[in-house]
This record gives structure tokens, sequence and C-alpha cells, in this order.
């Protein structure tokens, strides 16, 4: 694989160097909103411009394929002609005042970065009273088309109700339940009678030859989806699909995916984290807006103070992603984009409760000043106050309780002229308390009366972006990225105190622009990162400093639609351990339109907060031998940790009995050079140190999505994992990990705004840490239960906007939970106490109800 990816680096810098080359015919297809034939003539006529040699848009998918001389235009040009005559494309918005003198049956939904379905109120394939509309045109010999006036449209079930078109060849046909049957008929024409598949698809008639047929117009997105034309595989988590479970804050924003788990940490702190490809989440790089979201000792409870009304849509980049977001990537990114003040609701409101004692708050507000500010403001308030809730009656809480608070102020400018810039603060107060149910905060805090945990943490955020387009070359640009922020955080486990303080700082300078025409594209830049961390435990002391600056070049050769290769190279200096290089690679090959095969590979490299990243290991009786990692100015006395991450996916978009169907599959191997071993295998101590031998794991993923009705969404999904580490004991599975995963999403909607969302997981045994050193009665199984949990959720939109919604949910319907998920929980105090033997829910069967009120 090395001297595989130091050749494809070679080929990259000789190819980067040459400036003069032969121009060929380049390909591209992008996205172009229309809805009938009027459209597909109009907008193929207005993309063969000079240097055009051929445009086709295809009505079902909305998509145009244009093959055009690279050296005489662009795709941007491309692009801009279409939106000249009415129709927007992936990037250019036409003109609302050309939009408005499109034909009648030409005025398609807007691309304004919503779907289409976005709208409750958009089209279903579902039988009942309402109007159809549709267009007749007639088609000449040459193709074009023209409306024709005066035609005659009733059902043929009731000859009564009939109507005829206007003068733009419309018509408007008030429909009852059970007529499925148009008939068509004009003075001179071959009367047809129509078997209409969708009651509510514009219906786009066509005559040609005297004979009248039907051509139904028909498109949908999906809630998820993965983008076919990326050369990085992306997968989108829209708002819509974030509807389709409470999602209250990010870590539960994922219950409707399968490509990650999100699992609590222990029995006690609420602690949660993101795992892909069966690696911990500290493997995952989180970004918000491309910036560095919770990390370092945010890292462990970061995930509860990002609210899921504030989510605009989630990415997800399994394996490696850009060097122009750093090398802290292992098994994988996700970015998080929140809503934006520009283009967002200027109110929206949400209020959530479930039957464990739990409310949560949100309103984000948004304000357009003039043309060229707008401020917006984002709030999440968290309550939990069941103090008694514990399911396996073993005298515990099952999750803190008290308050998390947090808010973002965020202004953006934008002058028209190419300078956008946003900016803003990020605020983050969590009090919460745990631990005995009965426990006292004043009475008992480290005493041996009760045992009880807190949290008193503070982190505020401030950050910037700031990017510049140049005005005649479209194609060029520059950004700069800024952020900086303080987290404290005074805890306490039983006798046990941890109180940790970090400062942070980022800047991330990029320049990107072409080389002769976009078949050669490329981006670099500067970055700096910076962090001083201070730990304190009990009466030890860890501190250090740590800097890393660097420069990074990333460069993608884009010949055809049908390929993309995307080589990247980092170099940076870290002040503690030194010079490293990041090398990575991705090619996509499209062999079909609805094909899509990449291959990834590339290197990461992270330092360890070894303490926050397993914060529940306090909670918790296990020793730790706090001299031999007290190594003043290092992480810990550790080498950062390296690996390398090579992925293939395979994606698959076909028809399935006429309908919609996708298949993915996805085979990632990510294998260690050295890692910083979390060592549980003795249930009386823990122990951190350096890879000696293999670390690996395996990831197989396969997926299928299959629409059987008119918005009806399925998806189906299994994985497997071989997840194997080299302990000082020998080389063992990684514990609390499922080897197999079975995964089911139902989503349907209805025109009349109601929705209705059912999820399966089905989860396998997982190995068990040893415990055989214990006594008889505090030892456990080796491995797990295997178990399956349900959600579902009904909601139900109202008003003439459909602005408001209330939803009614229930989780873990199974009612499974882990009936002994606190090892001697009868002696919180004693050498066997463990609350890190977690494998499955901690709860068990939920219910909650929430509200959802938005004005435009």
């Amino acid at each position: 694989m090395n001297f595989i990816l130091r050749g494809i680096f070679i080929l990259f810098f000789i190819h980067s160097s040459i400036f003069s080359f032969a121009q060929r015919d380049s390909s591209i297809t992008f996205e172009v909103a229309g809805n009938c034939g009027l459209c597909k003539q109009r907008i193929e006529k207005a993309a063969k411009i000079k240097g055009v040699s051929e445009a086709l848009w295809d009505i079902p998918s909305n998509k145009a394929t244009v093959t055009f001389d690279p050296a005489k235009t662009s795709a941007t040009f491309i692009k801009q002609a279409i939106a000249d005559v009415g129709h927007d494309t992936d990037e250019i918005r036409a003109k609302d005042e050309v939009y408005a003198k499109l034909h009648e049956c030409c005025l398609y939904e807007r691309l304004d970065g919503n779907s289409r379905d976005n709208d409750t109120s958009a089209a279903d394939g579902h039988d009942h009273d309402h109007i159809v509309r549709g267009v007749v045109v007639q088609e000449s010999n040459k193709g074009e088309l023209s409306p024709i006036a005066g035609v005659n449209v009733n059902w043929l079930e009731n000859p009564k109700i009939i109507v005829q078109t206007n003068e733009n060849g419309v018509f408007d046909l008030q429909h009852e339940q059970g007529y499925n049957q148009l008939v068509v008929s004009f003075v001179g024409m071959k009367s047809d009678t129509i078997t209409v598949k969708n009651l509510h698809e514009v219906l786009v008639i066509h005559a040609k030859d005297n004979v009248l047929g039907e051509v139904v117009v028909s498109r949908k997105q999906r809630s998820n989806y993965i983008s076919k034309l990326s050369p990085n595989r992306i997968e989108m988590i829209t708002a819509k699909e974030l509807f389709k479970a409470a999602c209250c804050d990010l870590s539960e924003s994922f219950e409707t995916n399968a490509s990650a788990d999100v699992v609590s940490s222990d029995a006690v702190t609420g602690a949660k984290q993101i795992q892909l490809l069966g690696l911990s989440g500290v493997y995952t790089q989180l970004t918000v807006e491309n910036l560095p979201g919770p990390r370092g000792f945010a890292s462990p409870l970061g995930l509860n103070s990002m609210a899921g009304p504030w989510i605009e849509s989630i990415q997800i980049s399994k394996g490696m992603g850009s060097v122009a977001n750093g090398f802290e990537s292992m098994a994988g990114q996700i970015n998080v984009e929140l809503k934006k003040p520009h283009n967002s609701d200027r109110l929206y409101f949400n209020a959530y409760a479930n039957n464990m004692g739990r409310t949560d708050v949100n309103l984000n507000l948004a304000q357009k000043i003039n043309d060229k500010w707008s401020v917006g403001l984002l709030l999440h308030d968290n309550f939990m106050y069941n103090k008694s809730m514990n399911f396996s009656n073993n005298g515990f809480r099952d999750m803190p309780v008290g308050n998390v608070f947090s808010g973002v102020n965020r202004w953006h400018y934008e002058n028209g002229k190419g300078l956008i810039a946003q900016f803003g603060l990020k605020y983050l107060r969590d009090d919460r308390i745990g631990g005995e149910i009965d426990f006292d905060e004043d009475r008992d805090k480290l005493t041996t009366n009760k045992y009880g945990l807190g949290f008193d943490i503070n982190r505020v955020e401030g950050f910037a972006k700031i990017g510049y387009v140049f005005p005649n070359h479209k194609l060029r640009s520059i950004g700069l990225q800024l952020s900086g922020s303080h987290y404290s955080q005074d805890s306490y486990f039983g006798q046990t105190t941890y109180n940790s303080e970090q400062n942070s700082g980022y800047a991330n300078l990029l320049y990107q622009d072409v080389i002769g025409s976009v078949q050669h594209k490329y981006r670099g830049g500067l970055s700096l990162s910076y962090d001083k961390y201070n730990e304190d435990i009990l009466t030890n002391n860890f501190r250090r400093t740590e800097a890393v600056s660097g420069a990074f070049l990333e460069y993608t050769f884009a010949p055809s639609e049908k390929f993309d290769a995307v080589f990247g190279l980092r170099q940076d200096y870290n002040n503690i351990y030194g010079w490293f290089t990041t090398p990575r690679a991705v090619l996509r090959y499209a062999p079909a339109a609805n094909t899509s095969i990449r291959l990834s590979s590339g290197r990461g490299q992270r330092t360890a907060n070894i303490f926050a990243e397993n914060i529940g290991l306090f909670a918790s009786s296990r020793t730790i031998d706090y001299a031999q990692l007290n190594s003043p100015g290092t992480a810990y006395g550790l080498k950062p940790e390296v690996s390398w991450n090579t992925g293939l996916t395979l994606d698959q978009d076909f028809q399935l009995l006429g309908r919609e169907a996708g298949l993915s599959l996805e085979l990632f191997h990510n294998n260690f050079s050295n890692q910083v071993v979390v060592d549980w295998e003795d249930p009386r101590a823990v122990s951190f140190y350096n890879l000696e031998g293999k670390s690996f794991s395996n990831s197989l993923q396969a997926d299928f999505r299959f629409m059987p009705l008119p918005h009806f969404e399925t998806k189906f999904a299994y994985r497997l994992l071989d997840v194997q580490t080299d302990y000082h004991s020998g080389r063992l599975q990684k514990p609390l990990t499922a080897k197999h995963r079975g995964f089911m999403n139902l989503a349907y909607s209805l025109h009349s705004g109601w929705s209705f969302d059912y999820t399966i997981n089905a989860v396998g045994k997982k190995r068990l840490p040893s415990t055989v050193e214990n006594p008889a009665a505090y030892q456990l199984q080796a491995f797990s239960e295997s178990y399956i949990t349900m959600n579902a959720q009904v909601s139900k939109s109202f008003g003439k906007d459909n602005n408001m919604t209330i939803y009614l949910g229930g989780e873990n319907l199974t009612n499974f939970f882990q009936k002994n998920p606190i090892l001697a929980f009868d002696d919180p105090f004693g050498q066997h106490f463990d609350t890190n033997l977690l494998w499955g829910p901690l709860t068990g069967r939920l219910f909650y109800a929430g509200l959802r009120y938005n004005i435009k």
C-alpha cells in the first residue's frame, strides 16, 4: 500500500506541474429545476452556447448532461446561460422576474436549498379529493413543443366533471376518490383514455401525429442521500430526516441512520460518543461548519450541547476526510451545518417532554437587517429532574439530573460583490449531579455516606469565517476560518475530584483555483491549532501546551463526469512530537449514470486525552498508575496515535417494480501503526500504553433502500465488524462492540400532513472485559446478550402553511434494558465497584411528545 501511495503522489506532483496540455471535450452532469417537456426544450436550447456540442436534460431526474470544449467555455457559463432563461441550477439561481415569466406549467419549485419534499403539502400518491393539474402540448416533427388550448379533459368515471385547457394548455380538474382514468379529446386528434399513475404529479400530455399520450413528471429527493458527483463519499442527512425522531441534541440525531452508532460510555455520567467503523468516537473528527467541534476535554459531554433543532444538515464521510480540514480524521468525519440567519425561518420553536422527567425547549430566531446583514439566535435549554429514575432497581440514577443551557449568536454579511463573512459566539453551561438516588450534594459530596457525582461545566467559543470570490474568476476564492474557545470543568466522582481547563485557538487559511480549466482544480493553505491543557485529579496534575502548524495542498483531476481523483498532502509540525506528513487520496469512477465506485486511503494522527476521553473510569474503583503517566510537557508520556485507513464503496441506484431503489456496499480497513491502548482486562485496574503489536478494524456494511409506494421510504442495513487489538494479555476483540448489527427504517407521509416513522435496531452480542479475577458474585459472562430496540414516531402538521407540528413517539418499545449496568452497586466504595461495563440500553420504554412551530 505504501508503494502504491508513493506512486500516486509522484504522478500527482508530476501532473500538477504541467500547465500546457491538449484539451479534450468534457462532460458534466448537474441538477436543473424544471417540470415538463417545455422546460426540456428551453433548457437544452439555452445550454447550447458557444463551445457546447451537446446538451440533454432528463425530466425524471432533473439532471442535465452537457458536453463542451473547456477551451471555449466552462460549467459556470453554461449554468448561467440556463439560469438566464429562468431555470435554477445547483449553483446559480434564476432571477425571480425571469422565473415569473415562465409558462404556467413550468413554474417548478425553486432550488433554494430545501428539498421539495420538505413541504408537506407537496404531492403524494394517495387517492383522495383534490385538484389534478396537467398540461397538453403538441410535439412537432422537429421535437418542438407548443401548448394546445381548448382540449377537453374529463374523468371516465364521471363524464360530467369536464374542463378545457386554457391558453397555456393547462387544466385543473377536480378529483374524487376512486377516479384514475382521464379522457382527453380534441378536434382533429385521436382521443385517448389515460390511466393516471400518480394523482399528484403534474401530467404532461403529448399530442404527436394527431395521437394523444401521457408523460408523468416525477422527481423526488430523499431526506437521506449520498452525493453521486462528489469525489468524496458524503452521506447527507437533511433536516427532514432529523424530524423522523425527537433529535433533542446531536447525540440523538442518528437514530434513523445506520452509518453511525451513538452509545453511552458508562452507566452514570450520561456521556455519549459517536462511533464509525466500530472505533471509539475519538477517532471520528467532529466539525461544525468545518470548524473544530467539541474536542479535547469537551468531547465526552459535548454531544449534549448541540441542539437538534439548530441543525440544518449533517454530512458523514467515512474513512479519510480532506487534508484541508486537518489531520485528525481516522475513522471518518462528521460535519454539522447549523441554521444560517440569512436563509432560516424568522422564528422556530420546539418543545419536548418525556415520561422520564426530561424537558427540552428550543428557540431559533433569525432577522434580515438589510440586503447585506442578517443576525440569528439559537437557544437550547434542557431540564432533567427525575431523581428516582432507576430501571435496574440498583439504587443509582440512570441519568444525571440538572440543567444544560446552550446558545449561539451569529451574524452573516454579504456585499454582493464576492465578500461573505460569518461570525458569532457560542456558550454552554452544564450543571448536573448523579449517583445514588438519595444522594444529597450539600450533605454527601466527597463523603462515603452516599455515592454521588457532579459536573459544573462552562464553555465559551468565538468563531469567524471570511471568504472572497473573485468577481471575474468565479472558481477562484480565498477564505479564512478562525475560532477560539475556553472550557472549564469542575467534577467529582465519589471521593475523586477531576478538574480540567482547556484554552484552544484555530486558524485555517485556504485558497482555491483551477489550472487552465475545471478539469484541474486545487486548493491549498496554512493552518494553526493551539491547545493549552490543565488537569487536576486528586493531588495529581497533568498539563501541557500543544501547538501544531502546517501547510496543505489538495489537487483534483476531473477529466469527465465519470472520473475524479483527489490527492492531498499535509506537512505539520507539533511542538511536542515534531514533524509529520499526512497523505490522502480518493478516486471516484462512475461506469454508468447510476453507479459510483470510490476508493480512498490515507493517514491520520491524533493526541489522546486519556482521562477526559474515558471519564467514566473515575466512576469506578479501578486503580490508575498516575506516576507512570505523569511526564511533564508531554501527553502523559505517550506517543501520538497513528493509523492508515483504506476504503472501497459501491453505490448503485436502480428501478425495482417501477419504483426508486438503491444498494450501497462499504468495506473499510483501519490499521494502527501506533495506538494508545485502553486496557480494561484487569477488573481492578485500567492501564494506558502504546500499542505493541497490531490493532485493526474491518467494517463491512450493506444498505438497501426502496420506495414501494409514493412517499413511503424504506431503508435496510447490515453491518459486520471485526475490531481486534494486541493487549498485554494477548489479541482480543474490542470489548463492548457488537460484531453484527441489523437496521430497518420505515417512513411514510400523507398529503394531509401526517407522517409515520418506525425504526428497528438489532444488536449482536458483545465481548465483555474479563472479570474472572473478581469474587463469583461480581463476575460477568464473557459475552453480553443480543437485543432488539424499536422506536416509532407519528406527527401531524397543521395550518395553511403547515407551520405547526405536533409529534408523539416512543423509544425502546421492546423495553429491553441491561439488568446489571453497575458492578458491585451494593458496595460503591469497595474495590469491585465499576460503572464502565455498559453493553445495552440503560433505560427501558420511553414515551415523548413535542410541538414545533415556525414563521417563515
